[in-house]
């Protein structure tokens, strides 16, 4: 079986995995998203199948001749028939506990697996091959009656089951004559049978997901589409802290081998970018608990910011005073300074390096651990902070809402905005070779100020919002002057500049300009003549670090959907937003890229930015509830 990113997530917001076509756990990280994979098998470089697979947990049945899997319903607990040639069934329930217990939310990092035989007695065999190290060799065990210790430097976890254990780590076909139960969890005692534990468990948590989704205001069209794609964006938050992140995968790569290697990227962090456009589309739905989730982690991370040093536990230092500010505010240097990611713990180094034992999904290496981009300079990320946390002045619904307090604190930001809205930075696509003032950096930063002023309002802080919206008014006459191209008639993805990249249709969606000023309808023609290839987008024709982009950027393709809605072109974008929904993967998802021929998916995978495109053209494009009302 040729690897494929038809893959099923499962997960609590604290554990995650993904389920191949063959109900095999094939990538699951520990202890955290971004921690050692304990299931390395995606990127090992060889078939789940084969008898040398490692990293992986099947439950084969022997004789198998098809298999069905399906989500339960508005819920991320994954159900997969599997048929032999003499009709004998199995079937096996997947999920990670996720409910109320105690008073608190019970999300251990567990992965539970119920098994049962619907018809006859097939054989089954459980291969559970964990690996450590990032795949340098497998997991030690210790066993006793009724488990499985699974040792690994950062953690280790314990198998309690009712199946024969022998039987498991032998890895011997037996009958499957009842129903067994597996806990891979914690390593501490399950004081309570397994089978009934498990059977409560995942009674618990089908209540848990569905009553969340209960809370959704979803659009009357494509609900489905819209409820997966906003269960898995859920699962993409590492509720602890807070933090979001861009996907569950690190390394998968943008293109196939022959198109350029080295587009592989470790994305299991927090990108302040993702995580904004994350939660504007959760709050396009309704999701509050996702948006005061995350103001956690941005509230800690600018105060941190804000410190001078993003040490965590580092003292604040003196600092020159910001203009504008009270005195005693800190300032320049580094403070106010925002990197574009972070840890899940706020961690601000993530040093990039090559796992040299795992060769890589199909064999196309490198697998990277770290990202480097947490050393750029990509000034939008301020805008994205203001963005992220302005509706917490504005929203009454929420626990905590925003305060004056919070409005100072997020003042350094905005000044960091205004200092660096016309300096080069790395741009959003995070170009490691080249920089330049990027148009769409400098947007982010003048939506910082705008919003900052709204704030200011809303808060009856008069000076503050004619300060702010000064601000503001100075940034926008900077952009429409440098970042006009006179001689092309529109605007550039640089000042002074000619190149054009899918960012510039985001002009609209932030708000600076509105969908019918004709520098912006201009400015639309040229992206989409220069950048549209078929149905799909790029995100720039321009070589980068690796030479000419050879895959289309999925959600580029939705700005380009919301576009041609907003510019009269409903039709048109209804077509193509179908196409795109006909693109997803068996579990209704999209990962970060897509073949210029439509035929494979590429890049990480589940990646919030496309489920974002999902969710936002669902919303645009929907009819109305009143229509059926």
């Amino acid at each position: 079986m040729t690897q494929s990113l038809d893959l099923f997530p499962i997960g609590n917001c604290a554990a995650s995995a993904l389920i191949d076509r063959a109900g095999r756990y094939v990538w699951a990280c520990v202890p955290r998203v971004d921690g050692d994979p304990f299931f390395s098998g995606l990127l090992s470089g060889k078939a789940a199948e084969a008898e040398d697979a490692t990293g992986v947990w099947a439950i084969e049945v022997e004789g198998a001749t098809e298999t069905t899997q399906a989500y339960l319903r508005n819920t991320p607990i994954l159900r997969t028939e599997i048929v032999n040639a003499d009709g004998a069934a199995v079937e096996i329930i997947d999920f990670s506990p996720r409910y109320r217990h105690l008073g608190r939310q019970y999300r251990p990092l567990a992965f539970v697996r119920i098994v049962r035989p619907l018809r006859g007695a097939p054989r089954i065999r459980i291969r559970l091959r964990p690996t450590m190290t990032y795949g340098e060799r497998p997991c030690p065990t210790t066993a006793g009656s009724n488990h499985i210790r699974y040792t690994s430097d950062e953690t280790t976890l314990r198998l309690t089951t009712d199946a024969p254990v022998s039987h498991i780590l032998e890895e011997r076909p037996f009958r499957l004559e009842e129903p067994i139960g597996l806990f891979l969890g914690p390593d501490e005692g399950l004081d309570a049978d397994v089978s009934t534990t498990a059977a409560r468990m995942l009674r618990e948590t089908t209540d848990y997901w569905r009553g969340w989704v209960r809370t959704l205001s979803v659009p009357l069209e494509w609900q489905e589409a819209v409820i997966r794609a906003a269960i898995t964006l859920k699962l993409c938050a590492y509720e602890e802290t807070g933090a979001i992140v861009a996907a569950l995968t690190t390394s998968l790569p943008e293109h196939e081998a022959a198109a350029g290697a080295g587009r592989n990227w470790d994305y299991r962090y927090c990108w302040l970018r993702d995580a904004y456009y994350v939660v504007q589309a959760l709050n396009r739905l309704g999701a509050a608990d996702m948006l005061e989730n995350y103001l956690v982690y941005l509230r800690n991370l600018v105060d941190l910011a804000n410190r001078g040093d993003m040490r965590p536990g580092a003292p604040a230092s003196a600092q020159p005073e910001l203009p504008g500010l009270a005195p005693g505010k800190p300032a320049n240097g580094r403070a106010g300074h925002v990197q574009p990611v972070y840890g899940v713990g706020l961690e601000p180094v993530l040093t990039e390096w090559t796992a040299p034992h795992l060769p890589g999904y199909r064999g196309i290496g490198p697998v990277r651990v770290g990202n480097q981009a947490h050393e750029h300079l990509q000034h939008d990320v301020y805008g994205q902070i203001v963005l992220s946390t302005v509706q917490a002045f504005f929203d009454e619904r929420l626990l905590r809402p925003a305060n004056a307090d919070d409005f100072r604190a997020l003042e350094p930001i905005g000044e960091r905005a205004f200092e660096l809205h016309d300096k080069p930075d790395a741009s959003l696509w995070e170009f490691r070779g080249r920089e330049a003032v990027h148009t769409y950096s400098s947007v982010m930063c003048w939506a910082a100020c705008d919003r900052l002023g709204n704030a200011a309002g809303r808060l009856g802080l008069a000076d503050r919002a004619e300060y702010w919206n000064a601000r503001a008014a100075q940034v926008r006459q900077t952009i429409e002057t440098r970042a006009w191209n006179a001689a092309e008639g529109r605007f550039a993805a640089t000042f002074e500049g000619d190149e054009l990249d899918a960012s510039l249709l985001q002009l609209v969606d932030v708000r600076f300009l509105p969908a019918d000023d004709p520098r912006m309808a201009a400015t639309m023609a040229a992206v989409e003549k220069g950048l549209r290839r078929g149905p799909y987008m790029l995100r720039y024709a321009i070589p980068d670090d690796f030479g000419l982009p050879k895959t289309a950027f999925n959600f580029c393709t939705f700005w380009l959907i919301e576009a041609l809605h907003l510019s009269g072109r409903t039709a048109e974008a209804r077509q193509l937003f179908e196409e795109m929904l006909g693109r997803r993967t068996r579990a209704g998802l999209l990962s970060e890229d897509i073949s210029l021929d439509g035929q494979e998916l590429w890049g990480n995978y589940p990646q919030t930015y496309s489920l974002v495109g999902l969710i936002n053209c669902a919303n645009l494009l929907s009819k109305s509830w009143q229509s059926i009302r």
